[in-house]
């Protein structure tokens, strides 16, 4: 076996690790990934946690073949719906998620030593892991990086140090960008990558590796790329076939260039790269206004050192970047957890029997995320008051979907639906996309067979095997969607994929919506390409077939971008349910608002709106009996109909009640919030309840002083009222007065009056202390 540069070291290692806790910083290239498993697999049964599945299996298939074993007997892997190993298997990678299963399941029992590998890319799943592990002491930790605050995670573990050196052959890096501080370029960046490659070819000897923020921009690559004789261009991301992965892993016969995401930053060995395009970029999530945003963005000066390491591991290298030298990136990539909602690592934390909110991390989590997660959670039956996991929880967990569909399965009760959400969930939960659609004649078509224009039918179908025009599937990603759907109806005891049941549409919107209503939308009245459920606002995306006609939907995925101003985040709604308004009324959504009474009939009624996310969606008229009669008298005594002359009574004694209090005069304890709130509208009603008026004739027994206003004492009341007049009248001149009792400020504002000059301060009340401005239009002066 070749020496490597962490070999040195190995004695150190071998006497630390029966006794302390580790963190191995060692630089790209150094083989901290495959030395250190097989040398602590001499100390106890070892758990390797990579936090990419893609890194998982070639490092374990590297190990297997440098050990000349069968894959699962002394090194093995586990990955969402692959596992090779058994109980005897002395080294097993697995991916975070997995790991933290096996947590909540038996707190990792069967292992002595947990590795956590590139620490430094910040995962939740990671760091919760590591938070969990730290509290609850009970296994060996070594945690590993190429770039990390050392000290800081040392002191946080309370673990020693290890330092390796990196590569073994100088990499010489340029820059092309014009201006020294000039960052990524962001748009059309693919044609600076081509352009580079195309010089690298000429100028460079070796395999090029070119790093692109996401799936989009390498197949865009791909295609340009595609026509340059003898060159082999590979495609390198999450989602990628193993025959691609392999073509990349691998040394060909012919020049490779693999294009590739974040994934190939760490842990991954690409033989015989000499040289390294930066483009700069990633993709990558940030919290916005609550919700979680991908953003392609700047990658960071630790990622810049991570990509340029995969150049110089077999000879010298070179490391072109496509930014200036001085360009101002962040030091080191912030952590998912401070980026990302907590919903996920809540739940998981908290079916590892540790409420989130009580563990410690290296950086104190947000307590608005905290927040909000918690508030999920409980409305959904999965956590307790105290963050404790529920029975529910419990089976939402264990789930490899979003804990949103992981409610839905297990709460939808009938059979056939039951299977529909299964299959749906399947389809959203892998990380790439599922199909794309065709346009023109074969959109056409897909319309005639898929009659609602609807994404989550579409979805069900493709991954019940049918084979509908005008869509073009990704073969791979649909394996993946009909593995996690055979998997989760074998753990739900459900018919196996290939005989699903027929489920009911109208029985599957409805039970989806009633258990979150959350995700039912409705158009927007004037801007017809956006829907409100009342929190949020979404725009219909462009992978969406929601019908023009449609009024309403459930929207079951979205994903979200940073809008044009700071706080602004434009939300896409990608997989959409449409949906009839009638669903809504059926549903109990929304709320009745009562509108105009017409009293022209003979039996006056009330115009009742039904209002869901500032929409009216329904309007029906109903007879002034009960709530509906309160509010309809209370507006006509407002208007004066009723009760002449007692309405403008009554608003000036609220008024002066206000003033009143806020003078401090009243030494009765009060609800300073319910004075300030409180408008003639609101009293009016209450003191009709009170009096069980239900009808117009019952209103006709009562006389104005029957309804009185209990406020500023009546023997004060005269004399305060002449101190502080809302009206005035004086020489060709009406006023109205406001006052503003904290900054002792009064406003007198014109109403109506043939006098041209400016009131005099010796024609208004004395308001000693007070300073007093007129208004009459826009225009304020001080009146002295």
């Amino acid at each position: 076996m070749s020496q490597l540069p962490i070999d040195s070291l190995k004695a150190e290692f071998d006497q630390l690790v029966s006794h302390h806790h580790l963190v191995v910083e060692a630089e790209t290239g150094s083989g901290k990934s495959t030395r250190l498993p097989i040398w602590a697999a001499n100390h106890g049964r070892v758990l390797v946690i990579e936090p990419r599945r893609i890194a998982c299996t070639s490092l374990a298939e590297f190990l297997v073949e440098q050990s000349g074993q069968a894959l699962g007997t002394k090194i093995g892997y586990a990955i969402k719906l692959h596992a090779h190993f058994d109980e005897n298997t002395q080294v097993v990678f697995v991916t975070p998620g997995v790991a933290l299963r096996w947590f909540a399941e038996d707190k990792l029992a069967n292992f002595d030593i947990v590795m956590v590998d590139e620490f430094h890319e910040r995962r939740w799943d990671i760091d919760l892991l590591t938070a969990i592990l730290k509290r609850e002491n009970q296994h060996r930790l070594i945690v590993t990086s190429a770039t990390l605050e050392g000290e800081k995670l040392a002191e946080y573990l309370g673990a020693k140090r290890l330092r390796s050196n990196g590569r073994c052959f100088p990499v010489t890096v340029t820059y092309r960008a014009r201006d020294s501080r000039y960052l990524p370029n962001k748009k059309g960046c693919e044609n600076d990558v081509v352009s580079t490659v195309k010089e690298a070819l000429e100028d460079e000897d070796g395999d090029i590796l070119v790093f692109l923020p996401g799936r989009k921009e390498i197949t865009q690559c791909a295609q340009m790329l595609q026509h340059i004789e003898d060159v082999l261009v590979v495609k390198l991301h999450a989602s990628v076939s193993d025959d691609e992965r392999h073509r990349a892993l691998t040394t060909q016969n012919q020049r490779k260039i693999v294009l590739a995401t974040n994934v190939a930053e760490t842990s991954l060995t690409i033989p015989n790269i000499r040289v390294v395009i930066d483009s700069g970029l990633e993709r990558r999530t940030i919290q916005r206004n609550g919700r979680t945003a991908l953003m392609l963005t700047n990658i960071s000066k630790a990622s810049a050192a991570q990509r340029m390491g995969r150049a110089g591991r077999v000879s010298e290298g070179a490391c072109i970047r496509l930014y200036g030298e001085h360009a101002p990136l962040e030091l080191i990539t912030p952590p998912e957890l401070h980026r990302e909602e907590l919903v996920e690592p809540m739940l998981a934390a908290a079916c590892c029997d540790y409420p989130l909110s009580n563990l410690s991390f290296l950086e104190t989590l947000p307590e608005k995320s905290l927040a909000l997660a918690a508030k999920t959670l409980r409305s959904m039956g999965a956590i307790d008051d105290q963050g404790n996991v529920t029975d529910h929880g419990k089976k939402v967990y264990p789930l490899p979907i979003d804990a949103l569909f992981a409610d839905l399965v297990t709460r939808i009760q009938t059979k056939a639906e039951k299977e529909a959400m299964i299959d749906l969930a399947a389809a959203l939960s892998v990380p790439a996309q599922l199909y794309q659609l065709q346009s023109g004649e074969a959109a056409e078509a897909l319309d005639q067979q898929e009659t609602f224009g609807c994404d989550v039918a579409l979805m069900i179908r493709l991954v019940r095997g049918e084979q509908l025009p005008g869509v073009n599937v990704d073969v791979s990603v649909l394996e993946e969607a009909q593995g996690l759907a055979k998997q989760m109806r074998a753990v739900f005891e459900l018919p196996d994929l290939e005989v699903a049941s027929r489920y009911k549409r109208d029985v599957l919107v409805k039970a989806m919506a009633k258990l979150h209503p959350e995700i039912v939308f409705v158009r927007r009245e004037r801007r017809r390409d956006a829907l409100g459920n009342g929190m949020m606002e979404m725009m219909v995306g462009r992978n969406s077939r929601f019908p023009e006609a449609s009024e309403a939907a459930l929207v079951l995925d979205s994903h979200s971008l940073p809008g044009r101003g700071v706080k602004q985040t434009l939300n896409l709604a990608s997989v959409m349910m449409p949906i009839s308004l009638r669903l809504l009324r059926e549903l109990e959504l929304g709320e009745w608002q009562q509108g105009e009474t017409n009293y022209e009939e003979e039996s006056p009624r009330a115009t009742m709106h039904l209002v869901y996310a500032g929409r009216r969606i329904f309007t029906e008229y109903q007879a002034l009996k009960g709530e509906v009669a309160v509010q309809s008298i209370a507006e006509m005594i407002e208007d004066e109909t009723l009760l002449p002359e007692f309405a403008p009574l009554r608003k000036q004694q609220i008024q002066h009640w206000k003033i009143y209090n806020a003078l401090g005069l009243n030494s009765d304890l009060i609800d300073k919030g319910a004075i300030e709130n409180l408008t003639f509208s609101s009293w009016l009603v209450e003191q009709l309840e009170t009096l069980g008026v239900e009808s117009i004739e019952d209103i006709e027994l009562f006389e104005a002083k029957d309804i009185p206003f209990k406020g500023v004492p009546e023997w004060e009341y005269e004399d305060f009222a002449e101190k502080f007049p809302l009206k005035l009248v004086l020489a060709e001149l009406k006023l109205d007065v406001e006052y503003f009792v904290s900054r002792k400020l009064v406003h007198v504002i014109y109403v109506e009056g043939s006098r041209k000059a400016d009131p005099k301060r010796w024609e208004l009340p004395r308001w000693s202390g007070w300073k007093v401005q007129y208004k009459k239009a826009s225009r304020v002066i001080d009146v002295k």
